[in-house]
């Protein structure tokens, strides 16, 4: 979270005002490391682009919201620790940053993306016009037009957060309004405030509901290989008074299956332009079980993490991680030495087992090819001031 704070209990999106899962410090960017819940509440100070790569890379900071707002702050970070002194070095060192941590995972959408739009709108900022960017000589203008450009680098890093934190927000408010009837809901992986730069997407459904003393109970998944429901979700939950527990991802299936479930509701890394939604691996199996007991099964997350140029989950890149993450439980080894182990780290859910997406620019249904297309249509004449909000 960008600007942590608690809002007042009839509001439909509080924000616990607990330690933020990301914050701008001035001239780093401090993360809890998440690899440390819920054993230890650790806060890591990031100052150059290979601690925020490492970061990134060993999950000390990970959800598709907060892969973008933290990217594009790292990308700030990497720009000062190069300290270029022309706007030719300048540029130089945002390719290089490009890529270097918009690469650093490949599945969720938000992180490059929001790497790509902090790099694209500082430069194309109208006072750094070409003739400015082909300046040669290394003199005092050039300094200056790169204590510009890191201003602008700065501010537009932040507006992602901002706008992350307000969009969670709406997503919270849709989806109590869409929950209405919910009271225990199964959830998998963590789409909480450790996940984005606001309340979360799916947990922001959560915490409406309980802002608004709708009665609500999570169960949350385990969410193998790195426990992400069993330590993450469980923890800030429990840390903000929601009534949570913890079961097994393969006792899920018959726990819907038995009634003990009213809804399903998970976030996203990226969903493709028909609807197809990659999230973190254990989604598709409890999207079956949704589907086979007729309950509903909804995807939160924000219009940003929409990739129209995807046409399918076909096309969606999934990461397989380093297999010793199946191969072991801490410094303890739980197969057999010589086998081997497959570690995908997403999986896709197809369009026909979601009920509907439920974004801070509204709730999607079916056809979704047809309600995403509009979506970012209206999110792009409100962006740019040609429509109605």
């Amino acid at each position: 979270m960008i600007s942590p704070a608690r809002l007042d209990r009839d509001m439909t999106a509080p924000i616990p005002a607990l330690t933020p899962t990301l914050r701008w410090t001035g001239d780093s960017v401090e993360i809890i490391d998440q690899t440390r819940l819920p054993s230890e509440l650790c806060l890591l100070d990031v100052r150059d682009a290979a601690t925020a790569v490492d970061a990134i890379e060993r999950l000390a900071i990970r959800g598709a919201p907060a892969l973008g707002a933290f990217g594009a702050l790292a990308v700030v970070v990497g720009f000062d620790e190069a300290a270029p002194r022309s706007l030719d070095d300048a540029r130089s060192v945002l390719e290089r940053l490009r890529t270097q941590i918009g690469d650093a995972r490949p599945t969720a959408v938000n992180l490059r993306w929001a790497i790509d739009r902090t790099i694209d709108t500082a430069l194309n900022a109208s006072a750094l016009n070409t003739s400015a960017l082909n300046a040669s000589a290394l003199n005092t203008s050039d300094m200056a037009d790169t204590a510009t450009l890191r201003e602008r680098l700065l501010v537009e890093a932040l507006a992602v957060g901002a706008e992350d934190a307000k969009a969670c927000a709406e997503i919270g408010r849709l989806g109590r309004e869409v929950l209405a009837d919910a009271t225990t809901i199964a959830t998998h992986c963590n789409a909480g405030r450790l996940a984005t730069a606001g309340i979360g997407t799916a947990l922001a459904t959560v915490y409406a509901k309980a802002a608004a003393g709708d009665p609500v109970r999570v169960l949350a998944s385990e969410t193998r290989p790195l426990l992400q429901g069993a330590r993450l979700t469980a923890w800030e939950l429990a840390d903000a008074g929601v009534d949570v527990s913890v079961v097994a991802d393969g006792a899920m299936a018959s726990l819907i299956a038995g009634g003990d479930v009213d809804a399903v509701i998970v976030g996203a890394d990226r969903i493709a332009a028909n609807g197809d939604t990659a999230n973190k691996v254990g989604t598709f199996a409890h999207a079956l079980a949704a589907a086979d007991a007729g309950i509903g099964f909804y995807v939160a997350a924000p219009t940003t993490t929409i990739d129209p140029a995807m046409a399918s989950g076909d096309q969606i890149v999934i990461e397989h991680r380093n297999p010793d993450e199946i191969h072991h439980a801490g410094p303890s080894r739980l197969t057999p030495e010589g086998v081997h182990a497959m570690n995908p780290a997403f999986d896709v859910t197809p369009n026909r087992l979601i009920t509907a997406i439920i974004t801070d620019a509204g709730v999607l249904r079916p056809p979704f090819d047809e309600a995403i297309a509009e979506a970012l249509r209206t999110d792009l004449a409100a962006q740019t001031g040609n429509g109605t909000c």
